[in-house]
Formats: C-alpha cells, structure tokens, sequence
C-alpha cells in the first residue's frame, strides 16, 4: 500500500494545537476532528467541512476549559458521537443522519477518572480506558456502565479487531491487554497478552498480528499469543523519534505508524506471512503525528499534527479502469473498492478472511461482481449492496455464472450447480446437473412472505432430462422428485415455492403440487407459459387459445380465451395485467381480469374481509367457487368465522354454516360478557376442533374446562358410544352403567351383533360374546375367542359348533387352529392342508406326522407355483428333494444363481439340459464369460463360439475354439464361416473371422474381389505395410484402365506419384485436372510446366488466352525459351507480349552461339538490338576482323574494347610494345599502366603515368615504394636508386621521401646512410618546417639503432637542444648532456641532473648517490635494509634527517620485536619532542613493562636507559611546544613509572633494601592504567609475601586471579592484541551467573588511589606454575582466621600507600625512593613537586655507599649486570640529576 497527499483539511497553526481525536463514521460519510480547542469539526466523504458543534464540560464552575477531550468515536449507525473527556465524563451526542441537524446530548457516563481513550465497536456498546488503568463499557441503551477489567495502570491507547468483537488495551507500563466479546471460534486467550518494553501509544490489532511502538522507537509485531514475530529498529535512526500513535487498516492488511515528520507503512505479505515495510512517507515540517483515522472503506487516511493540521492521504495498492465504467482501487490486497464513473457510487469489496483479491470482474449486465482470492469466492449485487464471500476451491476459471435470478447468482462448474445468495456468507446449496439452462433451473427466494413461514427457500433442476429434482434449500433435503416420461424442455416454480410448473418436450404442461406430491397435466401443445408476478396466476398458450389459472388450486378450472397470434410477455403495472401478443406486425395487449388476481394477493396478504368482499361481487362460476373454498379454509385457519361462515353459505354446505353460526352466536356473546376475543372461548375452540373431525381435540377443551357432561353430551350426538363410556369411566360419572346399557340396547336394536359381542367380550362374557359372534356370522371372531379361554375349550358342542361354522365358512387356517388347540391333529392337519395353511401343516407334521413334511413341502411349492410366488417355491421343492421342480422354478423365477447352485449338484445327465438355458440369459446380459462357462458345462462349446461370433468378440471366439478343436478345423471353420458372411454381405465381420485366422489375404482379396477398394488398402497397411505404396499404385492403374480417374488420382497420391496422375489427365485430355494436381502436389513450378504443355497443345491465340486466364503467360514464354521451343516462344510474343520478342531474339542469339552459328547468332543480335554482345562474342572467339567490323557498323562504342582485347592477347605473347600500342589506340592508358605493374615493370609503369596520368604519378611512386618494401632488400635498393634519381633530378622533397621509406633490410649502415642523407637534403633544400618535420622523424629512428650521437647532433643542427639533450640522456653519455646544457641552455642543467639521479637509483648505485642526492640515498639503504649504512650516513646530516630514519629503524625494530634495540637506538641518538614519534614511544615502554624477566637487578639497565630516553624526551617536551599537553603529562607518568622500577632493581641487588623495593612494587598498583595489572599485582603481592606483609599480599595476589581469570575468560580469540578497559567487557567469570561487571568486589580498594577500571591484559604474563603457586597459597591463606583482609592504614586512617586522603581529599607527595606518600622529614629537590622522605633517603643512600665500598674493598670492577654501572650511574646520583 502506498500513501499519496491529497490535501489538507484543516491548516496548521503556528504553536501548538494538538489534534486530539478524530473519526470516520462507519458509513463513510462523516469525518469528525477535535483539537485542542475541543470544538469538534464534522467533514463530509470530499474534505469539505460541513458542520460543528462545541463539546461542554462535566461541570460548569470549573470554566469551558478545564478538560481535553481524549477519545471519539462514531456509533455504527453514524448518527452518534461519544466523546471520551479528561474531567471523568463521557458524553454522546446524537448528530442526526443530515447536516446541520441539531446536537443534543442523548447519553452521559460520569466516572471515577479521566478517560484517556475510546472505541465504538458495535451498537449500545462504548468502551474505553481510564487513567486510574481500568478499561470499562458503557451502555447506551441503558445508559450504564460497567468495568471489563482492571489494572494499576494508566490506558494510555485501545483499539479493537477487524470484526470489532475483541479490543486490546495498552498501558504505560507496558503492558498489552485483550479481550474478547465473541472470540468468532478462534481460541484465542484473553488477559494480559504482552508486556512491551515501553508504553505502546501507538497499537493496532491487524489481521495476522498486533504492531506496538512507542517511545523507545522501536515498532514490535506480536504474534496471536504474544511471541513477537518481527521487529523494526529505528532507535540508531537519528532521524526518527518516538512513536506517537497506529491505525490498522480497515482490512487489517497495513498499518500505519506516525512519528515525527513521517508515516511509516507497514503491509503484511500473505505470501511470506511477514510485515514488509513500504517507503515511508516523510513530510517536512509536518512536526508529531498525534492522531490517525483510517475511512471505513479503506481509501483515504487522515492525520493530524501536533500544530493543529489535518493532512488527508489516499491509500492505494494500485487503481484500474474497468470498461471504461468501473474504477477498481485496490486499497489492501484483500480489499477493492469499486466505482462506478457515472453514478459515483461506490461498494467495497472486500475478503473477511485476509484473503488477497486477485481479479475483480463486472458480469450481468454490468450489475453483478465476482472476484477470486486463492479460497474463496466474491459475489456482490451493485444496486443493492448486498455481498457474499463463501469457500471456493480454485477451478482454472471454468466457472459458468448466471445471473438470471437478482437474489442469487448460479454458478456452473463440472457438472455441479453452486448457489449463492447474495449478502450469505454461505453456499446456499450445491447440487449436480449436467443443464445448465437458466430454464431447467429455477430457484425462489422469499419472493413472498408466508404466514408462519420466516424463510422459504427452495430450488427445482433437472438430475437428467427425465427427472426433476426439488430441494429445500433451508434443509438442505430433497422435498420431490418427478420421473417423467419424456424429455423436460421449461420448468419453473411459483414465488411462494409450493407449485411447480414444467413442460416436456412435446409441449405438454404439468403441474405439480409439492406438498401432496401430485402431478397434473393441465395443458396440451403449450408453447408460452408464465406465472404472473406477484401472484399464483397462470398464463398460457394453446395454439390459437390463451389459457389463464386464476386459482391454481382448481386446475381444471380455466379461463380460455382466442387470440391471433403469439404470446411474447407479461406486464403488470397501474392496476392491471397485460399480455402481450404479436399479431402479424403489431403487438395486441390482452387485459386480465385484475379482480380475480387481486384475490390471490390478498390471500396472500392476509386481509380475507377484502376477499370476501371482492368474491361477494362475483357470479358463481368454477373459478369462483374454486375461490371461495381456497378462502374458507384459510378463513377456518385463521380463526376469522364470520368470514368462512360466509364462505360455507356461498358453497351450500349449509350444515357448515348453521354450525359456524351457532358457534359465532357463542363467541360474540362470551365477547359481548367477558370483552376480548369470543374465539379463544373453550366452547368455541371445541367447536372448531369438531368442525376439523378433531373430537380427541375437542374433548381435550372440554375437560380442561371440567365440562364433562358436555364432552359426554357432543359423543352422544355423533353416536360415537365408546368415546362416550370412556370418559365416563375415567371421571367417575355416576350414570355410567346406565350408558353401557342404553349403548348394548341400541346395538341389538340396529342389529350390530358384532359391535354387541365386542361390548360383551370387553365385559368378560364369553358366551354371550360368541354367540353374537356366531349369529352375526362371524365363526373366526368366536374361535378367537375360545382360544383365548381354556374354560371355553372345555365345552365339546361349543367348539364342534364354531369348528363347523368356521368349515362352512371356508375359514379352514382358523378351523385347523382350533383342532391343533383341542388336540385333534389328523383333522388339524387335514384344515391346515384344504386352507393352504402349509407352514403351520409342515410345523405340525414335523411333530405328529414326520413321513407327511416332505408331500407337504412338494404341495407347498405346488402351491407357490399356481400362485406366481416361483421364488419362494425353490426353497420347498429342496427340502422336499424335487430338484427338477426346483430347477425349473429357479428358471422360472429368473433366480439364475440359484439355478446355477442347484445344477452344480445335479448329476451331468440332468443339468446339462438347463445349463444351456442358462447360458443364453447370462448372454443376453453381456455377460460372456459366464455364459461360456455355462456352455462348456452343458456341452455345448459350439454355441459359445456361436455367441462370441454373434457378439462379435472374435478373438474369444477363437481363443475357445483353439481349445477344443484343431488349428486347421479351426481355420476352415472360420474360412467357411466368413465366406458366408461375405454372401451375405457381412464383409467387416468376415474380415474379423478371416483376420482372426491370420488369414488377412483373404480378406484382401475379398475387398479387391468386391472393389472395396479403402478396406483393401487399410488391411494392406496394416498387414503388409511395405506394399501399401505398390499397391496403391496398382490400384491406381486399375482405375485408370477402367476410367474411374478420379478414384484413380486418389491411389496414384497416395502412393506418392503425382506424375502418374497427371499423365494420366493428360493423356485423357483433362488438363484442368491435370493443372489441379500438379498445383497441389508438384512444387513450386510443376503447375507451370502443365499450363505450358497445355497451351501448347492448343497452340494460337487459345493459348494466350489460357496462359493470362491462368496468369502464367510471361512465365510460359520464358519457360519456352528455357526449353529452345522459340517457334512457340515467338508465337507468343507476337500475339501477346510483343515488347518480349527482342529478349526472345537474345536467347535464341545465345542459343546459336552454344551451338556454333556464329553468323545467324550475329544476325539475331543485331535483330535483338544487341551488337555489342555480338562483337563480344566474336571477341571471345578472338575473330578479331569480324568483331572490328560488327563493332564499326552496329557499335562505334565497344571499338575500344576490341582493341583492349587484342591488347590482352598481345600482352599474353609478351609482346608489350604491341600491346602498349593498341591500348593506347584505345585510349586506355590506365590497362597499359596496369598491365606494366602485373608484369613487374614500374619504370614503363612510372613512363606511361608521367605522360598520360600525371595526376596518379605519386599515388603510383606509393604503391611502388610498397612493393619495394615488401621484396626487401631487393625492394629497398630499387629505393634507394629511385631516391637518387630524384636527387639528381632535383626533386629532393621526392628523393628525401624515398629515402626516409628505406627499413633495415639487413643493412643497418644503408638505413643510417639513407636517413642522414634525407636529414642532410631538407636541411639544404627544403623549407625549414620541412626539414624541422624531417629531423623530428630521423631522430627517434636513429635513436632506435643505437646512434644517440648521430640523432644529436641532427638536433643541434636545428637548435633543438632539448631533444639532443634527451638523446645524450637515452644513451647515457652524461658528460655531453651536462656540457650542453651548461653551454647552450642552462635551464636543462636540473632537468640533466634529476635524470641523472634517477638513473644512479634504479642503477643502485647508492655511493655514487650520496654525492648528488642524499635524502633518496637514505631512502634507497632503507629500501635495500642497509639500516647502519642509512643511520651512519645520516649522522652526518642534520638532526631532523638523522631523526627521521631513526624512527623509521626504530619502528622496524618494534615491528621485528626488537624493542630493546629500538632502546639503545633512542639511547644512542636522543629522544627529540616529535609528535610523530609518540606512538614509538609508548610502544617501546608498554613493551617493556609487559616484558618477562624484569623484577630482578638484572633489569636495572634496561629501566636505566628507559629511564634517560624519557626523561630526555620529557626535557625536550619543556622546551617545545607540546609543554604541559596530555602527551606531556602521560610520558611524565611514564618517566617516574621508569623511575620506580629502576629503583626497585637498584634495591633488589642489596639486602637492606627488601622493603623498599616492596614499597615500590606497591606504589606502582597506582599506575596500572599503564602497567599490565595482573603483572603489577603479582609482583606486588610476591614483594609483600616476600618482607612478610600476608595481609597485602593475601589482597595483591587474590586480586592477580581474579584478573588473570577476566583476561582467561572475557578476551575473545584474536582481541589480545588490543588492550581493552575492564569495564568494557560483557562478562566476568565471579560475575557469569550474575551477567554484570559490577559483581567484581572492589571493597579491598576502596578509599585508595588504585583504580578500579584498568586495561584487560592482553595476554597472561605470569606462567601457569607460578599461577598455581599463588592460587594455592591464597587458597591456604584463606583459611586463617587470623589473617585480616585489610589493607594497613597510616595515620591518617587511609590506606598507607595511598596519596590522597579519602576524608580530606589532601593528595600528598610520593617519596622518589619508596613511592609512599611523604607525611614528615620531607627532602625536597629542585623541581617543584619531587621529594623524598628524608629517613627512606638516607637508608638508600647508606646501603648504595656501604653496597660501592663494599665492592671497591674486593677489588672487583663494575659489570653490566650490576645496578650502578658506569652507563647509568647510581640511583641516587640520578634522583639528584632529574629531581
């Protein structure tokens, strides 16, 4: 996404006006801002400011301006504002939905503290936070509040979701809050989801992720569950500052971040699944960005400043034009918003799921929107503004969209029918159907509105072309399904969904009802149908009939009326309904009876007193009785009984219609009572429910109401006794016997014997009861009754009574049943077998009769098979072992499996007659594996052959024949079996039979036989593939010889002989044909030599004419000449192309000349006006007479060439002179010139250009002198004589030319001649410039050979000293360049000697040098590593020379680790104030303190002499002017530091010394800034250990680990070479588990002068023994308890060494001998600041003199490895020097 400026709202101001809020109404209409003034500004969608209204504080007493507003937000019906304020309140202004509308406050929330934000994420619902840290939800609809969750601390920013059902809360101390109102499935959790290192005022909660920034200018994308994702670092930025505020976009795809003077945009990239930052969008002067509001639709985004501007940025992806009516502007990847460029309506479209929008299409008619992301679907409607995304698989684009039906697209892919209403989210419904015909589909919804009905979804389509399929849609289940006899061509359901019309395709009209699933043909030779809108009215044509259903309930019932013409449409508007009809050229419309349509819309509606009243205006016809029937049963339903009383009059139910009259006689009088409606009376309700037949219903209502004697009372009326007697029974009704009574009375009396035996058996009178039973002729009644009364069986009469009645009665079952029940099974069994009871006659033969099961089985299968049932026979013919039987029922039964079981357990004899049978049905199925296998079984392998050929499955056929016959019968079965085929007629099957016999000849010669010619060429390709060219061509020929051409020319193509066919057309005369296939299939010009044949053929002016028809004259003219057929050629171009005959003349010319006609190809020349070719053609001949005659006649013109051709052949006789003279007669003096040089002759060639081509005589001298180059020596001398002749022909600017053109051939005493003699001739004769230009060339070549002498004085001949000079230099003759300059020109005397110089340098002859330049003497012995020639040859300069290469050999020492030589080299030579050499300097002390092995007395002269090189440098530094500099006071440092440690080794050399050379080794702890600190400590703690001072050296020594442990641990590999500040370092091995430096205990050194912070070592400078060693006796030391770990103070309560004074902060002077601080007898020296104590003093100096006497008494002489040697004399003596 990308930010564009499109203008600036509101202005900034000078000062601060911070904008404090701002807003976009979800509408997108309204933009509201508020500033600092709290005055809030209402903008419309274009940045035009329409309207505003001030905000008012809590409280009035504390003035207008004593609250800021914070938070504001729009409602999402855009019509309110809160406004969130500082002085604890929250009000909501009710804005209206028009400018201007008046402000008033609809809602206020007074809290407990400040609001410091707020959000409006859905209605009634405002939430916002509070600076006490809660984050409430206030009400509007209630108008209370209420806290969602609490903190401690500040809310300093809440934003919501992309939904608005979950909001995060930011708070100051870092912490991130969310919470859901509906998580919408995600799982999500709530709570404090992060805590960010600094307060997130700016955060936003966008699709994939939550971006927070703030103060640490850091942005911080966290992932769903807190981990952070990504992070974008701008805190090294020095441009950036904090971040201020966020806005996610409304698609949750950016967010934009606001700092100073910047927007940053961040854009997620689905692809990646990463943020990805866009170019920011940097403003000057634009100052903080305080507030964002980002327009609902995504397209604009606003920001106000900290100076009170409103900027107004567009925010686009990318923009296109659509048709040149559609604006897309893809303002994220998953939304688009759409324009219209003529109405400027707008619709977003966009992806719920982040999906990205790949493609937007406009369809329909331009109404309709579809777009596709990678899963999903976009539809939308423009006019309405509903839009869909629903699930959607990608298909390639293959999709079909119909959009037939404005409430839902219907969209068509492989075979399966999607719909998707428009504004769902979800597939309405997915079905498959091959017809996709907007008139095979049809699909309502809510099209109108049923009573009771909320959504009425439905949808019919065709599952093929016979059945119709209709589904709801709501359900998802299929409510119908119509199997139609033919083809449907037209369906369509009516708007409420329960009809559904369709037509077949021999234009029959159907209705059907879904509800009772009946189908109704109401229409024949139907070719216009319609429901009318709005209504359920019908519309059809028959023929010449218009048809119309005014109710489609009575589809008999129709109104027919004639017309003249075609039904085309339907109109309805202004009150009425047309239909409109095509007669001839005019369209009649033909008016509907809008009364009877308008009944049917008020059913609809409802409104039933309005459709009685319009059917009380109507005659009784069909139609309205149909009507009226329709609306007493929906006026019974709706419980309106005056309305359906009417109803039933009109009718004639005239019972009905009393009743409903009484009824609503009942219910407007309990109206009239009781008030209310009359129709909820329970007497009423009762009546209804009787009315329906619901009596169960109705005597419900009456007990309810405990009206028991009138539910009694209605059972009475209807005569219905049970019902009545039941409810007496069950309420204990007192006349309850009497009723029984009076209901058995009256069944005797109309004679219901049965109904009075049911009553008498209900009462336990069994007798009475089957005797009633009996005499109503009822016997099965009554032997059911016995049955269930063993006391009754007992009576023998009763039982033989009903036994006879029962067998009178032909109820045989039943009769056997009371037999089997008395215990009489013969007769049982007898009744069970008469009444073809079988299963109970075998259950009860397998207990009494045994022998009898199997007869019964076999008659119980008999039985079966005289009743059909032939499946349920098989069984009983099996058990009763009547397997031919069951064979034939299986058979019969088509029961085929079972057939086949049975068979397979027949003997071979009995089943091989059924299988057979068999085999044909599994044959008639197709099924021929199984029917071979039947076959084989039942012998008959000849009629499986039979089958398979019959199939035409041949190679089965064969493979079974193979088996069971021989290869040759087979063969000539097949054989005989083909040929007759072929009699038949049957030549493909015959070619199968002869091909599966690998008989293919045959076949081939069947086809010949026949003239199937194709097949025979298709089986000769497959079979026998390399003849198929040859045959072919036979057939080819074959054709031909019986005139089938055409068939003929079919072959000859085919076999590849184009030739032979048009022969063939030529020799019939068919050149047409002939021309046709030579064009096709000849090339390029094969056509062209068929049109020249044919018109030649035809000879004359035919042949013109065919040769222009064709286009081919030229071409046939040219192709004649070509073939020496000039007679036709001639013909030609006289009749047609006559501007063609001199081109025919030519070639027929040329045609003679090859053919030797020399006189006749002379005369066709001439005709064809070209003697010149005639003459050449004589001069090839080398005719010369003929062709001089020929060309003096006929071409005066080409009389010169013959002569030049004469002259060739003269030249080829070597006859030059004759030669010479012709051409000349032919003025070609340039072929003479020519010729001369081919032959080698230049000096004719220079002749002949002299005297005829003046003007080419130099370009000729070139080329010569060339040639004479390239022969050598032989060429140069040619030179050389042509030089001289030039000079005696006094042509010296030629002769110096040709000479300076002679090259060293061999000869270099030539060349140098040559070239001085061109020197000398331009200096005599030739103009200055000239011989100038001439020198210049010579000398340089001289040079090149050697002869410097020679090209200098050519030089000096003309003054040109600086060349010959140079010319002396190149051949190092030095004297004569010197001697030159000297006399001719001084200026060069430098010039000679930097040369000279430089040639001394590069000789190496460095002597030599010395005397001419010192400096690059001194530079080259550096050069060359002569480093003591270098020193001692500058020794003998100056000090600044001498000084200079000494730092030079001093920095190579160091570099080679030679410091102590680098010592000795400034010991030797001084130590000047250079600045440059500071760095030499400190490198030859760092090594030296670092070097091992120098804590002895050995040391003392190497600290001696480091100790006079600074202090010479530091007494040079006084005096320069680097005095009193940083450099002066560190090498001061350095200088007594030398000073310490040469002492100390002074003092380690005498006994009496120890604890001073300790005191020293102590006193050095204070400089280890510049000492390696663990070697400093370690030679202070040995020292101490050393005098006994254990509680020091305990410290020193512990400290020495601790540093050798930091250095061991912390120094990365490679830094060694780097000393770096302890405190740099990121670790410490004490502090490792702490992670800080601070964890080193610096407690010991507090209070003292020894630093804390010293340089790392950069390497150990201790040994690993020597550190074990110490590490074990601090270790041991550790452990005694008496051993204090302090350090000795003095008197003045601080550490002894220690020059300054903690609680006073005096520093005292270090003493020069011990380095302790000197408090009393203080000796001081003549620089100021340098003393020593006075008894440390006089100790030194007495043990120096005892120490120097003591070795003068023993004679011995002072050595280098003594202290006191003469090179650096005593300690003392040099305290006394410096000090």
């Amino acid at each position: 996404m990308q930010l564009k400026h499109l203008r600036t709202l509101l202005s900034p101001q000078d000062g601060a006006a911070k904008v404090t809020c701002m807003a976009w109404s979800q509408n997108n209409a309204k933009f509201a801002v508020c500033a600092v003034d709290r005055v809030v500004l209402l903008y419309d969608e274009h940045g035009e400011r329409r309207d505003k209204f001030s905000t008012k504080p809590a409280d009035m007493k504390y003035g207008r301006k004593s609250y800021m507003v914070k938070g504001m937000a729009f409602s999402p019906d855009s019509t309110k504002i809160a406004i969130g304020q500082t002085d604890n309140i929250i009000y909501v202004y009710k804005i209206g939905e028009d400018w201007g509308d008046k402000k008033v406050i609809c809602n206020k929330f007074i809290q407990t503290s400040a609001v410091t934000c707020l959000q409006w994420p859905a209605e009634y619902i405002i939430v916002f936070g509070l600076a006490e840290g809660k984050v409430r939800l206030a009400n509007t609809k209630t108008n209370k509040s209420s806290t969602i969750y609490g903190t401690d601390s500040y809310v300093v920013s809440l934003t919501t979701n992309c939904s608005g059902k979950g909001i995060l809360s930011g708070h100051a101390d870092g912490t991130i809050v969310r919470y859901f109102f509906d998580d919408e499935g995600s799982g999500e959790s709530q709570g404090k989801l992060v805590n960010h290192p600094c307060p997130p005022y700016a955060l936003a909660w966008a699709t994939n992720s939550i971006v927070a920034a703030g103060c640490d200018r850091r942005i911080v994308a966290y992932g769903k569950e807190g981990h952070v994702l990504q992070t974008f670092d701008y805190s090294r930025d020095p441009q950036e500052r904090e971040f201020t505020t966020a806005a996610a976009s409304p698609g949750g795809q950016s967010v934009v971040l606001g700092s100073y003077d910047r927007l940053r945009v961040l854009n997620w990239s689905p692809r990646r699944s990463i943020w990805e930052e866009a170019k920011p969008k940097e403003i000057a002067n634009l100052y903080t960005i305080t507030a964002l509001a980002w327009k609902r639709d995504g397209s604009r985004l606003c920001a106000g400043t900290l100076c009170g501007g409103v900027e107004q940025f567009d925010c686009c992806l990318r923009r296109s034009i659509y048709k040149n009516k559609f604006e897309l502007t893809y303002v994220g990847p998953s939304q688009v918003i759409v324009k219209n460029l003529s109405s400027g309506t707008r619709v977003v479209l966009k992806s719920h799921y982040g999906y990205e929008v790949e493609e937007v299409k406009i369809l329909g008619k331009e109404r309709y929107l579809v777009a596709h992301t990678s899963d999903t679907l976009l539809l939308g409607d423009l006019n309405t503004n509903r839009l869909s995304e629903v699930a959607w698989q990608g298909s390639g684009g293959n999709e079909k969209y119909f959009f037939e039906n404005e409430n839902v697209c219907m969209i068509f892919n492989a075979g399966e029918l999607t719909l998707v209403e428009y504004g769902s989210n979800d597939t309405l419904g997915s079905v498959r159907t091959e017809f996709m015909n907007p008139h095979l589909i049809s699909v309502r919804i809510n099209e109108r509105r049923q009573r009771g009905t909320e959504d009425n979804k439905k949808l019919a389509y065709l599952v093929d072309i016979k059945t119709i399929a209709i589904v709801d849609l709501i359900g998802g289940y299929n409510i119908g399904t119509i199997s139609h006899e033919s083809r449907v061509d037209w369906l369509e359901l009516n708007e409420t969904g329960h009809k559904l019309l369709f037509r077949d395709r021999k234009l029959r009209l159907h209705l059907y009802d879904i509800e009772s699933c009946s189908k109704t043909m109401i229409l024949n030779f139907c070719s216009y149908v319609q429901w009318v809108p709005g209504s359920d009215v019908l519309v059809a044509q028959n023929r010449n009939n218009l048809c119309v259903w005014y109710n489609i309930e009575a589809p008999e019932r129709v109104t027919m009326s004639s017309i003249r013409g075609d039904v085309v449409g339907l109109e309805r508007g202004g009150g009425k309904t047309e239909v409109m009809v095509t007669e001839g050229v005019t369209t009649v419309a033909y008016t509907l009876d809008e009364g009877l349509i308008e009944f049917g819309t008020a059913i609809d509606d409802g409104n039933y007193t309005r459709a009685a009243a319009f059917l009380e205006t109507l005659e009784m016809t069909p139609e309205t009785e149909a009507m009226w029937k329709t609306l007493s049963k929906l006026s019974l339903e709706a419980r309106q009984l005056h309305i359906a009383e009417r109803c039933f009059s009109a009718l004639g139910h005239v019972a009905k219609a009393r009743f409903l009259r009484e009824t609503n006689e009942i219910a407007d009088q309990v109206s009239r009572e009781y008030g209310g409606e009359g129709t909820d009376f329970y007497q009423v309700r009762a009546r209804l429910a009787m009315l329906e037949k619901n009596y169960k219903l109705a005597e419900m209502i009456f007990l309810e109401q405990n009206a028991v004697e009138e539910a009694m009372d209605m059972y009475q009326q209807l005569h219905r006794w049970d019902e009545c007697i039941a409810v007496a029974e069950a309420k204990g009704h007192p006349a309850l016997e009497k009723l029984r009574q009076g209901y058995y009375q009256w069944l005797m009396d109309t004679q219901q014997e049965e109904r009075a035996g049911e009553l008498q058996e209900s009462q336990g009178d069994g007798l009475a009861a089957i005797s009633l039973y009996l005499k109503a002729g009822l016997p099965a009644k009554a032997a059911r009754l016995v049955l269930t009364q063993e006391e009754l069986l007992a009576t023998t009469e009763l039982v033989e009574h009903i036994t006879a009645a029962l067998i009178k009665s032909e109820l045989y079952e039943r009769a056997g049943d009371l037999f089997e029940k008395i215990r009489n099974p013969q007769r049982a069994l007898e009744c069970y077998r008469k009444g073809n009871a079988f299963m109970k006659a075998v259950e009860l033969a397998r207990l009494a009769f045994p022998v009898e099961v199997v007869r019964l089985e076999e008659a119980w299968g008999d039985h079966l098979v005289q009743q059909k049932q032939l499946d349920a026979a098989i069984n009983h013919y099996i058990e009763a072992r009547c397997s031919i039987k069951a064979i034939e029922a299986a058979l019969g039964a088509r029961q085929w499996k079972k057939a086949i079981y049975i068979l397979d357990l027949q003997d071979q004899n009995t089943a091989s007659k059924y299988y057979p049978r068999v085999a044909q049905h599994y044959a008639s199925l197709q099924e021929y594996e199984i029917a071979e296998e039947l076959y084989t079984k039942g012998d008959r392998t000849k009629d499986a052959i039979d089958m398979y050929t019959q199939a035409g499955r041949w190679e089965q056929a064969h493979k079974l024949a193979m088996k069971c016959m021989r290869p040759e019968d087979v063969s000539v079965l097949y054989i005989t079996q083909a040929q007759e085929m072929e009699k038949q007629g049957k030549y493909r099957e015959a070619e199968r039979l002869y091909v599966t016999v690998e008989e293919p000849d045959l076949a081939i010669t069947m086809f010949k036989k026949h003239k199937l010619y194709d097949d025979m060429i298709r089986l000769v390709g497959k079979h026998h593939p390399d003849l198929l060219s040859d045959t072919h061509l036979h057939l080819g020929k074959e054709l031909e010889a019986e005139g089938r051409l055409q068939e003929a020319e079919y072959h000859y193509l085919e076999a590849q002989e184009w030739k032979a066919t048009v022969n063939m057309y030529r020799s019939n005369g068919l050149w047409e044909e002939a021309y046709r296939v030579a064009k096709a299939h000849g090339g390029a010009n094969a056509h062209k030599h068929v049109a020249y044949l044919w018109a030649k053929s035809l000879g004359g002016e035919a042949a013109v004419r065919l040769l222009s028809k064709l286009g081919l004259l030229e071409a046939a003219l040219d192709h004649a000449a070509d073939n020496c057929s000039f007679e036709f050629a001639f013909e030609l171009s006289r009749l047609a192309l006559k501007h063609k005959t001199p081109e025919i003349h030519l070639r027929y010319a040329m045609y003679l000349e090859d053919e030797g006609k020399f006189e006749e190809a002379e005369a066709e020349f001439i005709r064809a006006g070209k003697p010149k070719e005639a003459v050449l053609m004589f001069v090839h001949n080398q005719d010369w007479e003929a062709a001089q005659r020929v060309a003096e006649a006929h071409d005066p013109d080409s009389v010169a060439e013959v002569l030049v051709g004469q002259a060739r052949g003269a030249l080829e006789e070597k006859d030059f002179q004759k030669a010479e003279g012709l051409l000349l007669r032919a003025q070609r003096p340039g072929l003479a010139l020519n010729y001369y040089k081919e032959a080698g002759l230049w000096s004719d060639a220079l002749r002949i250009c002299k005297d005829y081509m003046p003007g080419q005589l130099e370009a000729l001298q070139e080329e010569y002198e060339r040639e004479a180059t390239k022969k050598g020596a032989r060429g140069m001398e040619g030179l050389v004589e042509q030089a001289r002749q030039w000079e005696q022909a006094g042509e010296y600017s030629r002769a110096v030319d040709c000479y300076l053109k002679v090259r060293d051939a061999g000869s270099s005493s030539l060349v140098e001649k040559c070239w001085m003699k061109a020197a000398e001739l331009s200096i005599k004769f030739l103009p200055p410039q000239r011989s100038l230009e001439v020198v210049r060339a010579v000398g340089p070549q001289l040079i090149g050979i050697g002869k410097h002498s020679a090209a200098a004085e050519l030089y000096l001949n003309l003054d040109l000293v600086k060349e010959a000079i140079d010319a002396f230099i190149e051949g190092e003759e030095w004297n004569k360049a010197k001697r030159v300059a000297k006399e001719l020109d001084p200026r060069y005397e430098d010039y000679v000697d930097q040369h000279y110089k430089e040639f001394l340098k590069n000789q190496g002859k460095v002597d030599s040098l010395v005397g001419v330049d010192v400096v690059a003497a001194l530079d080259l012995y550096v050069e060359q590593g002569q480093w003591d020639k270098c020193i001692e040859t500058a020794t003998k300069q100056n000090y600044k020379i001498l000084h200079k290469y000494v730092a030079l050999y001093a920095t190579h020492l160091i570099r080679e680790g030679g410091c102590a030589q680098a010592l000795a080299l400034y010991v030797q030579h001084g130590a000047p104030a250079n600045p440059q050499n500071f760095n030499i300097y400190r490198r030859i002390f760092t090594d030296m303190v670092s070097s091992p092995g120098t804590n002895s007395a050995e040391a003392y002269h190497n600290w001696a002499d480091l100790r006079d090189v600074l202090f010479n440098l530091c007494e040079n530094l006084v005096k320069s002017s680097e005095a009193n500099s940083p450099a002066h006071e560190e090498f001061e440092t350095m200088l007594l530091i030398a000073h310490y440690y040469a002492t100390r080794s002074a003092a380690q050399s005498i006994k009496q010394l120890e604890t001073v050379a300790a005191r020293l080794s102590v006193s050095l702890l204070r400089h280890t800034q510049l000492l390696p600190a663990d070697k400093a400590f370690y030679e202070a703690g040995i020292a101490a250990k050393a005098v006994g001072w254990e509680n020091m050296a305990f410290i020193f020594l512990n400290r020495f680990l601790d540093l050798t442990d930091v250095s061991r641990a912390v120094v990365p590999r490679g830094w060694e070479v780097f000393p770096v500040p302890i405190s740099w370092l990121p670790t410490l091995p004490q502090a490792i588990e702490e992670g800080t430096l601070d964890a080193l205990d610096h407690s010991d050194f507090q209070d003292t002068d020894i630093p804390f912070e010293v340089p790392l070592p950069a390497k150990q400078h201790v040994p690993e023994a020597q550190r074990e060693e110490v590490r074990d006796w601090v270790l041991t030391i550790s452990m005694d308890q008496r051993l204090e770990q302090v350090l000795p103070r003095d008197e003045r309560g601080v550490y002894e060494a220690s020059l300054v004074a903690a609680s006073t902060g005096v520093r005292a002077l270090p003493c020069l001998i011990t380095g302790y601080p000197i408090l009393r007898n203080k000796i001081e020296f003549k620089r100021p600041g340098k003393a020593a104590n006075k008894d440390n003093w006089n100790k030194f100096l007495m043990a120096i003199k005892v120490r120097e006497e003591g070795l003068r008494d023993g004679g011995r002489e002072n050595s280098a490895e003594e202290p006191t040697s003469s090179r650096a004399g005593p300690p003392t003596a040099l305290c006394a020097k410096t000090y």
